[in-house]
């Protein structure tokens, strides 16, 4: 469980019940707690760059958010829902370097009733099935035992016939979810890899096999249940460790359906840059060769496998998903 190192908190949090459970369990846990009277700042990274960026993964910034924005988030969803920013992950390789590379607070928005009522009126305008994504930007199981915003999201969108909730997490803190009534609006999804690659860039995140006894148990709670196996990695041997994935996936679920997401790596030059910074030591492969430049749905591009390698990569999971996991539902590979 996630225990940060202190607590940033606007005065104006203090009147919502996420920043009213937050306050109550930083002073039972004897965190320090800053409340400010305006706005939480955000300091620059540049002087002492990994020493200040591990600061900001230990450090809970509870905030009112002012400009409530629903961005588009495809393939996983039709809007972000903004709940939560960063992670106290520490994966060498997150996307989130390109636009919290300087500044990886954990965030924390406490006006969570605003934001369900402006997707509640997306979803009314919409008068169709939309989907919102909760983990964007952000793992939220990380921090739900201490904000509680998840459970809050879920009870939402349970009363809420067209909408439909979905979130991806690494992490494993997930009880106070199994009771909660979701009538089925809701997919949770563990984001797993082989265990070479979790022990080789995802610090301070749970094994595999605590992820799939997780997830054992959402599954057991009646959830729509999905798995991401993300990023993929091309190396010599890659065929072999994740074939040994996938066998490891359906010793766990036993013939149970759900869905998979597939995502190969890729890497802005925004995001190298940062990861060089901080970890030169990294082992990561962010040469080009072998990669193509791709623009992204936000404007800018990022570098993907060519496409010999990605084709390689396509075609080897919908070959083995079928043969290893007959009841699974491969939604994409990207």
């Amino acid at each position: 469980m996630f225990f940060p190192k202190k607590v940033l908190m606007e005065k104006e949090a203090l009147n919502y019940p996420v920043g009213e459970r937050v306050y109550k369990f930083s002073r039972q846990h004897n965190i320090p707690v800053e409340v400010l009277p305006k706005t939480v700042r955000f300091t620059s990274m540049e002087e002492k760059p990994l020493k200040k960026f591990l600061e900001a993964k230990e450090t809970l910034a509870v905030v009112v958010k002012k400009k409530i924005q629903f961005l588009t988030c495809k393939p996983s969803a039709d809007y972000q829902l903004p709940l939560i920013t960063s992670c106290p992950g520490l994966c060498t390789y997150c996307y989130l370097f390109t636009n919290l590379g300087k500044t990886p607070y954990l965030r924390v928005y406490a006006n969570t009733g605003e934001i369900f009522q402006k997707a509640k009126e997306i979803i009314n305008k919409n008068a169709r099935l939309t989907a919102f994504e909760g983990s964007a930007t952000s793992d939220p199981v990380a921090v739900e035992p201490i904000t509680g915003s998840l459970k809050e999201a879920i009870s939402f969108f349970a009363q809420i016939e067209l909408g439909r909730f979905r979130f991806t997490t690494k992490f494993t803190d997930i009880d106070s979810l199994i009771d909660l009534d979701h009538r089925f609006r809701t997919e949770i999804r563990f984001s797993i890899n082989t265990p070479y690659i979790i022990k080789k860039y995802e610090f301070r995140t749970p094994c595999l096999e605590a992820r799939l006894e997780a997830s054992k148990k959402i599954k057991k709670a009646g959830y729509p249940l999905g798995f991401l196996i993300a990023p993929v990695f091309v190396y010599d041997g890659w065929e072999r460790d994740y074939r040994k994935l996938l066998e490891q996936l359906a010793g766990a679920m036993d013939g149970l359906y759900f869905t998979l997401e597939i995502i190969s790596h890729r890497f802005t030059a925004r995001a190298k840059s940062n990861i060089e910074v901080l970890f030169p030591r990294h082992g990561l492969p962010l040469g080009e060769e072998n990669r193509r430049y791709q623009f992204g749905q936000f404007g800018y591009g990022k570098y993907v496998y060519d496409k010999d390698n990605f084709n390689k990569l396509k075609e080897f999971f919908y070959q083995e998903v079928p043969k290893i996991l007959p009841q699974v539902k491969i939604l994409y590979i990207v």
